[in-house]
């Protein structure tokens, strides 16, 4: 039985290929797409950090596709992922979207 929180990592991502498959192809560098995502997620997470938001509530996790590329995923909770949206859509609203 999983203890609570322990599957909403996964939630929606039904569609994304290979998630939850277990299957590991033999001759491809997880290791590497892994570590790229790594640092991407952690810069992410230190904005989210920075914008006032919870980890425990959002954060950006780091995989690695069926490929072996690096794939940052943004998984949490409802209320803080609305209130994400509305930062980012604020900001939009500023400068055009520009990054």
């Amino acid at each position: 039985m999983a203890g609570a929180g322990e599957d909403w990592l996964s939630d929606g991502l039904d569609d994304v290929v290979g998630v939850e498959s277990g299957l590991w192809v033999s001759g491809v560098d997880y290791v590497a797409g892994w570590r790229v995502a790594r640092v991407a997620a952690e810069r992410l997470n230190r904005a989210l950090l920075g914008a006032g938001l919870e980890l425990s509530a959002v954060r950006a996790v780091a995989s690695t596709d069926v490929e072996g590329r690096g794939v940052v995923r943004l998984a949490g909770l409802p209320d803080a992922v609305e209130r994400l949206a509305g930062l980012l859509e604020s900001v939009a609203d500023g400068d055009g979207g520009a990054v």
